[in-house]
């Protein structure tokens, strides 16, 4: 499987993850911040914003060279405003991976959660330490950069239970044989 960019979006600042996955193995490449001026948040000025997270996963997509781009979907936030400015920098990123030609895969935080974490009302705490595990790090990436990765891996699970299921030859009572 390819190198797959993760990333969990937001408009003041949003994670990036960048891991390798050889069949079961996951390996972890490279993780971030990409963080908003001060000038930009005080300023309120979303469109800035949204040209900020573009530009900066245009460089990571162009330096990393992913072949597949995972992005967490909009949950409900405290507001009607947030929620709009949340997909909007969705929008964002995945134009900057449609831009470069990547497939984009979407998934639900619950199920990220629960790919990782084994329970989908898993804590941030709770998906850092589990990222490092499953990643071996030695120290826990921030927060949204783990949530990224997280996102990352949920992909890579994906991906390979699909492979998985195209391998088997017959379907019987829930389970393939």
């Amino acid at each position: 499987m390819p190198l797959i960019l993760g990333v969990d979006p937001g408009s003041r600042k949003m994670g990036y993850g960048i891991i390798n996955a050889t069949g079961s193995r996951l390996n972890y490449v490279a993780s971030g911040v990409v963080r908003i001026p001060q000038p930009l948040l005080v300023a309120d000025c979303l469109a800035e914003r949204l040209k900020v997270i573009f530009d900066s996963l245009s460089e990571i997509i162009e330096q990393y060279q992913p072949q597949e781009f995972a992005i967490e979907n909009v949950f409900m936030a405290k507001s009607a405003g947030s929620a709009l400015k949340l997909g909007q920098a969705r929008g964002a990123a995945i134009v900057a991976a449609v831009n470069k030609e990547l497939p984009v895969s979407e998934y639900e935080a619950r199920k990220v959660k629960q790919a990782v974490v084994g329970t989908g009302a898993a804590d941030k705490l709770q998906v850092q330490h589990m990222v490092c595990t499953l990643l071996k790090l030695s120290k826990a990436p921030a927060e949204d950069a783990a949530d990224a990765l997280a996102v990352a891996i949920c992909h890579a699970n994906s991906q390979q239970n699909l492979i998985r299921m195209a391998g088997a030859r017959r379907y019987r009572r829930g389970r393939t044989v």
